[in-house]
This record gives structure tokens, sequence and C-alpha cells, in this order.
């Protein structure tokens, strides 16, 4: 029959050598992206750019599978002495190694080395896929986030690319099994009327309800390092949110003595000034929760970062609405950007908090944003 399909054994992975040599270059690229990710994600030319311009990476250079001869003509040198997995090195050059620094030229081959380009959104897939918000909580009103298809009927006509493989294979042996004209020996042959195909239906999805609230501090004595780490963790968080979740709303509040909400272009590129008054940021976001926000109709995340030089005479006042906040909140985060190794006195004050809800974290150094995000977004 013309359009009988074959079941068949058959080896095509030489065929596909293209696409093999493709996916294991993007494994290298994740590979290499992933023992970077602290450095790459505070780079100047994806945070500067709102993620629009790429940034590279060194990698060393793939090569071919083959033997390795030995010149040095020993016996049995990489002779396997057990089940070999795929990946297992069985044998190396004792010789080679790398030079002493000091001792003239060198006679060794280098490694090639090559920049490859990373994406923002590279970045963004493997940052994000460790983050999540943490003690989500099924409110009272959710809303509506977008339509999923759910597949719950297999029929005989459809698209090829949803054909159900076991349950046509089923279909096949059930028909030989069932007929008068079956051979033994013959292959497996699945016709036409074998095809049974995938079909959906399209649902609502639910969400539950969330809200961010990003408080920054943006007083005189937030420097460029300070202001730059604190863009930082913001410009991920934000996209981390809109990527992964449909339905959370983001308000973004900025104070030094006083505290205002803000749009989002001001809250990146608002300068500095004033002194620091960290309650007044804890009190517009707890008027902001009871208007606008109740905690049992929203999962509410607040989170702030200062440089933690708060006027003394403010820090028990500090305390008691941070208390407060963390109460309705599901997570309160708070971040510390110091250049010294010495804590605020702020974050002293804030540490009588035993609620776990409330997350504290210091960065000290660039690199460290990739550690705050994770202690507060896991």
């Amino acid at each position: 029959m013309a359009d009988d399909i074959i079941v068949s054994r058959d080896d095509w992975s030489l065929h596909r050598k293209g696409y093999l040599d493709q996916t294991r270059h993007k494994e290298k690229v994740e590979e290499v992206i992933k023992q970077q990710l602290r450095d790459l994600i505070v780079d100047e030319s994806i945070i500067l750019t709102d993620g629009k311009k790429n940034t590279k990476i060194p990698m060393r250079s793939l090569e071919e599978f083959r033997f390795r001869y030995d010149l040095n003509k020993k016996n049995h040198t990489g002779q396997g002495t057990k089940k070999m997995v795929p990946g297992e090195i069985i044998g190396s050059d004792p010789t080679k190694g790398k030079g002493a620094a000091g001792n003239g030229a060198g006679e060794e081959p280098g490694q090639d080395i090559y920049e490859v380009e990373v994406t923002y959104e590279d970045l963004a897939n493997i940052l994000f896929a460790e983050l999540k918000l943490p003690n989500l909580d099924d409110k009272k009103r959710p809303l509506i986030a977008h339509d999923r298809p759910e597949f719950n009927d297999v029929r005989k006509k459809g698209l090829m690319s949803n054909v159900d493989k076991k349950r046509t294979l089923l279909e096949s042996i059930k028909r030989q099994a069932f007929s008068q004209k079956q051979n033994k020996e013959a292959r497996l042959r699945i016709s036409p009327e074998d095809l049974r195909y995938k079909t959906w239906e399209t649902r609502p999805n639910f969400e539950t309800n969330a809200v961010i609230l990003a408080m920054m501090d943006t007083s005189g004595s937030m420097g460029q390092f300070e202001k730059y780490i604190a863009r930082t963790f913001f410009f991920w968080m934000v996209r981390f949110l809109r990527l992964k979740y449909e339905n959370v709303e983001i308000r973004f509040l900025a104070h030094h003595t006083e505290a205002k909400e803000v749009t989002e272009t001001e809250f990146f590129t608002r300068g500095e000034s004033g002194g620091t008054r960290c309650s007044s940021v804890y009190q517009y976001a707890i008027d902001l929760i009871e208007s606008e926000y109740p905690p049992e109709h929203y999962n509410i995340y607040p989170v702030h970062f200062t440089d933690g030089d708060n006027i003394g005479s403010d820090n028990s006042k500090a305390l008691a609405l941070m208390q407060r906040l963390v109460e309705m909140s599901r997570v309160v985060g708070y971040g510390e950007i110091l250049r010294t190794h010495y804590s605020s006195t702020l974050m002293s004050t804030l540490k009588r908090i035993t609620d776990p809800k409330l997350r504290l974290v210091t960065i000290r150094e660039r690199n460290e944003v990739y550690v705050a995000l994770k202690t507060v977004f896991s």
C-alpha cells in the first residue's frame, strides 16, 4: 500500500549530525553562562541599555570527537578495564600541562578561545529558572490571566503534529490482531485508518493576585555604586516578574526623607538628594496596602534597597512599621548596599524581627546581586 507507514529501527543519528552539534554547542554556552552568571547580570552593556545590547563571554572552541594517538608509543594507552559510559575519560597525557611562568617560551599549542555573544534572553532564561514568588497563596479573588490549551480528547482526524503515537500503535496492533490475513513475520505497518490525533479545548487559566512594592532610597548618600547595584537588582526583578507571572502588579516607590510613588522610568533614572528617613517609605507602603491591596485578597511582596545610612532617631519608628509590613505581606525583602564590612544601625535594628518572612541581604560586591535575587525570590 502506498499510504502505509513503516516503523523502522534504522539509526538516523548520522543524518542528524548538524542538529546534534548545534545542541552540543548550546549546552556548552549555557554551561559557561552558569559559571559566569554572577558577573554577567551586572554587566553595564545589558543594564544601561535596558537589555537591548548583547554582551560577550570567552569560551573554548568545540572539537570533533576523534582518536588521540599516543606519541610516546606506550602499550595499552587509554585502555578501559570496565564498562565505560559516554563522556568518561579513559586516558590522559601526564606530560601535558600548564607551563610554569617565567620559564621562557612554551612549545605546547594553546587552546582556541573565542567570544560568544550572550543576549538578554539567554541570561534571563537561566537566571529566572531558579526564581519564584515565595509563599504564593490562593486568594479569594483570583483574576483570569490567560487561556491555556488542554488536551483531553482523541479523534481520527487532525494535524500531523498532534499525532498520538501510543494510541496510533495500539490501533495498528489491534487491527492486525483481528485481521484474518495476519502474517506473523510481516513488519508492523500503520495505515491511515490507524492514526489517532490529540485535540484540545481552551480553558481559562486562573492566577492568584500579587503586588510587588519596589522601594528604593534616592537620598544624597546613595553614590554611583549603590545606585547602580540597586537599579541592577530591580532591573532583573521587574523582568523576572513580567516574564513568569501574568497577573502581578508592580508599584514603584522612591524616598529620601519623604516617600512618593513614581513611574517606572523615573524609578530607574531618578537622581539623588536630601537625607534618609526609611520610615517614610514603610508608612507609604502600609497606607497603599490598606487602601488598595487588602492582604486577604492579595499576595504582597515589598522589597526595599538602601545604603543603610538612616537617621538614628528614625530607627525605632522604622522597626515598628517594618513589623507591621511583615505581618501584612507574604515576604519582605530588605537589602543594604555597603562598601565596608560593618552593618548599619538600621540593619542591626531590623534583625530584632525574628519572623522568617523578613529576608535581609547585604551587597558589598557587584557579583552578590545574584545571591540577593535568590535570597528574596526563592
